[in-house]
């Protein structure tokens, strides 16, 4: 009988077992996570494939809905069996997810151009979630032919109880993928709320707003610091590759001995930092460092230069795991970020790590510049107990703000019920469009005004809209030197680019977005507008319009106008036809410049230049030079560009003015970097630099290369001293060059590349040089090598410029003062037609 109730109690405990089991992540949250088996998909084919641990399940098990497509299949050897399928989108079509929990979830996206009939090389297309683009423009052959990683990686927050990727075919295209994966994160593998660095280094840590959640993250790099690659089950599927590619200063750093040891996590799977989880990187990432390379004579930091996208917010995340001090506290690390010195590293908690090895992390919010680069230094701290410096990892991930530009995805877009609201839709703006045009013709033939070259350009008072500018600044001031006269109405300008449709866009920087328009009174013209809404880059904004509302000069970019209605801050400059020097330097579908001409730019540049300089009362440092700020117009005529950086001249006779560093990393003056004293000297640096992007047409920093070529101003001044310099010209001039004119040209190139400012030349004598490098290449100079290049040689066929005192009555030269708006009808006026404008 007793054993009889023992089995009864038993088989009862047991059916409670049973029924909890279900709950059992609820009840129970130490169980910890586990990668989810939802969803993994081999696309474009019925059957299962492994990879790894994980079975990729075939579209015959209904996992997730898609839509209108057909299949490839492919037979030829491939990396992954993933690759062995696609499928094809020749419209509009989507992958449908049913979402049971709402959390972060991590997107991958294969694409693998693999030989088939329908030709994946060709493909062209974008893709979109609600409320995101996460690929736009994709071109299958770019990729291929670069190498490119065929997986795009995404984070994003999901709370809706279905999730749509929409693939979306370019015109007379089509879209495709391999395999998709989507799963639930761990809890706070990415923190909501993450320091916002700013130039001003420490003090400017503020907290990201209104945080990271409401945006997409997509994976850019993932680093194993020291280590090779990494990857497994443990790790999410996420794929870390090593750094060595990425250095600037590689003769700096050493990999550190793998710690053979087990590496301890002190905190829980769900933690939010800065103390690593095992999700937040793998222990193999961990076990690996660099650290400074003390047998190197110049070693005073480790530096990485790290592709990124122009001008754009990325989350950039740090590793950092202390396996070889003998006691917590002993190493401190100084951290930069684009040479700004950011925080000190010492992050050791005795509540949490109270032994070594402890593994911690540091996530920033850092805006790219338009070098391209993002810019990551470590540094031993002089206060340390152990002089060393160290970095385990490094991720970064670009930030993809939400756009009012993704359109709804239609299931049926065929359908009348459907088409109907677009048709109608775009009528009543077809309708509004006319009204609004015909509204504005009825003005300028009412309210002419006295200049009739500018009748598009009424100056609105009163009203409704909100200026920037002339009603005053956050401290409730107006900003002062605002010429009134070059006010243009939105309306004009929203005429002019078709209400700033995306088809008009020519160019993107910091700024916001660069339009192609065409003004009333038949002018094209670009329209440079600073993200509507936004508080960022008003003093640029306001720089630029004093400096070209007042300076003129054939070899300056001019300004037509600027609009700062209804907060919007737009600035107008005529249309450039044959875009930035960078263009015709880098770009192989471009003509190529010859010697000549590009000496003629040079020349031409360096004339707006010392009209900066010299020309202007007090003068004016431009602060930013480099080669998408030299534009060209039909005829190859070069105009200096982008005023929003610069400075004028120091005052009561100092020899340079103290301020923050700004400026592009491969231009920068590194005396003014070191000492924040900027100076005229500082231009003529970035324009040696400029000049040997010239000769060579490469760019300035590339991590790609060999170590001791990665950047160009060194690499250049390194080959000039070996009498090598012949061996790194552009080889589409190498047969033009004559010897002699080279010779000049490279002697000038140094001489502005010199450590020391005082003994760089001036902007004079910098573009004398060039005059007599042109007149040489000309034939005009004999030939002879042993006749001297003195640059006070005085030769009748070349002008020499100006003196100072003489300098303002030139009409060449002449400044613009006061109100005068006819200047903006000047034919050399200039744009910014650029894909980096700032």
């Amino acid at each position: 009988m007793a054993i009889a109730m023992l089995h009864r109690i038993q088989h009862f405990l047991c059916l409670i077992l049973v029924f909890l089991l279900p709950f059992s992540s609820l009840l129970f949250p130490s169980l910890g996570y586990n990668v989810p088996d939802k969803y993994f998909i081999n696309c474009g084919s019925d059957s299962n494939v492994t990879v790894g641990d994980k079975v990729y399940v075939g579209e015959s098990n209904p996992v997730a809905r898609f839509s209108r497509s057909k299949t490839e299949s492919n037979e030829s050897q491939v990396p992954s069996p993933l690759y062995q399928t696609a499928r094809i989108f020749r419209r509009e079509s989507s992958y449908e997810f049913g979402i049971d929990t709402n959390g972060t979830y991590l997107v991958r996206l294969h694409f693998f151009s693999f030989t088939s009939r329908s030709n994946l090389y060709s493909a062209r297309f974008n893709i979109s979630v609600p409320g995101f683009w996460l690929v736009q423009k994709f071109d299958a052959r770019n990729d291929t032919e670069n190498n490119a990683d065929p997986v795009k990686e995404f984070f994003m927050e999901i709370t809706s109880p279905t999730f749509k990727i929409i693939f979306r075919p370019l015109p007379s295209s089509f879209a495709f993928v391999n395999a998709i994966e989507l799963f639930l994160l761990p809890l706070n593998l990415i923190s909501n709320n993450v320091s916002h660095f700013t130039f001003s280094g420490y003090m400017g840590l503020t907290s990201y707003r209104p945080g990271l959640y409401s945006r997409v993250l997509e994976t850019k790099l993932r680093l194993n610091v020291g280590g090779q690659i990494v990857t497994g089950p443990d790790n999410l599927l996420r794929k870390w590759f090593p750094d060595d590619s990425y250095f600037a200063n590689p003769e700096n750093a050493k990999n550190r001995s793998p710690f053979m040891g087990r590496i301890e996590y002190h905190v829980g799977d769900d933690s939010d930092g800065p103390y690593a989880n095992k999700f937040t990187a793998p222990s193999d990432v961990y076990r690996t460092a660099k650290e400074i390379n003390s047998s190197s004579s110049s070693a005073g930091n480790i530096t990485w230069a790290l592709p990124v996208d122009y001008n754009t917010d990325h989350l950039l995340r740090l590793h950092f795991c202390d396996y070889w001090s003998p006691q917590i506290d002993h190493a401190y690390i100084n951290l930069f970020i684009y040479d700004t010195y950011v925080m000190p590293v010492n992050i050791y908690d005795p509540e949490v790590s109270k032994e070594l090895p402890a593994p911690y992390y540091f996530d920033f919010v850092v805006h790219s510049d338009d070098s391209g680069f993002m810019k990551v230094s470590i540094a031993p701290d002089a206060s340390a107990r152990i002089r060393d410096a160290f970095l385990n990892g490094l991720e970064i991930m670009k930030i993809i703000e939400r756009s009012s530009s993704v359109p709804p995805y239609l299931d049926e877009p065929n359908s009348e019920h459907n088409r109907l609201p677009v048709v109608l839709g775009s009528v009543l703006i077809i309708f509004m469009m006319i009204l609004g045009f015909l509204w504005r013709l009825k003005i300028t033939k009412e309210k002419p005004t006295e200049n009739s070259d500018w009748l598009p350009m009424l100056v609105t008072a009163g009203g409704s809209s909100q200026s920037r500018l002339t009603e005053g600044t956050s401290q409730g001031s107006a900003l002062p030197n605002i010429n009134l006269g070059l006010k243009i109405p939105l309306l004009d300008l929203q005429l002019a680019t078709n209400n700033f449709h995306a088809s008009q866009i020519i160019g993107k920087g910091s700024f916001g977005n660069v339009y192609k328009g065409v003004l009333q009174n038949g002018m094209t013209v670009a329209v440079k507008r600073g993200e509507p809404g936004s508080g960022e880059g008003l003093p640029e904004f306001h720089t630029e319009i004093v400096i070209l509302s007042k300076i003129r000069h054939k070899h300056l970019v001019s300004l037509i106008g600027y609009c700062d209605e209804n907060f919007e801050m737009i600035l107008v400059y005529e249309y450039m036809e044959k875009g930035t020097l960078r263009d015709h330097l880098s770009n192989k579908n471009l003509p190529r410049l010859s010697w000549k001409n590009r000496l003629e730019i040079c020349i031409g540049a360096a004339s707006g230049l010392h009209y900066l300089h010299k020309g202007v009362d007090g003068g004016i440092i431009h602060r930013d030079v480099k080669s998408t700020n030299i534009l060209l117009d039909e005829n190859l005529v070069a105009k200096v560009a982008d005023f929003g950086l610069s400075r004028t001249g120091p005052v009561d006779h100092q020899p340079y003015v103290t301020t923050v560093v700004k400026g592009t990393f491969g231009y920068l003056d590194p005396e003014y970097f070191k000492t924040q004293q900027l100076t005229e000297k500082s231009d003529v640096y970035s324009f040696g630099v400029v000049l040997l992007e010239v000769l060579c047409a490469r760019a300035v920093i590339d991590p790609s290369l060999p170590r001791d070529q990665i950047n160009l101003a060194e690499w250049g001044i390194l080959c000039k001293n070996k009498g090598m310099l012949q061996d790194i010209v552009d080889p589409s001039i190498k047969d033009q060059i004559d010897q002699n004119s080279l010779r000049k040209f490279s002697e000038t190139v140094e001489k502005s590349l010199q450590e020391d400012g005082s003994d760089r030349p001036t902007m004079d004598a910098l573009l004398w040089d060039l005059e007599y490098a042109l007149q040489i290449q000309r034939g005009v100079q004999d030939e002879d090598s042993s006749i001297s290049v003195s640059a006070s040689l005085q030769l009748p066929s070349v002008r020499r410029l100006p003196s100072l005192s003489t300098l303002s009555e030139v009409a060449e030269f002449a400044i613009v003062t006061g109100n005068e708006s006819n200047c903006a009808a000047d034919s050399v006026f200039s744009l910014l037609k650029i894909d980096d404008a700032r």
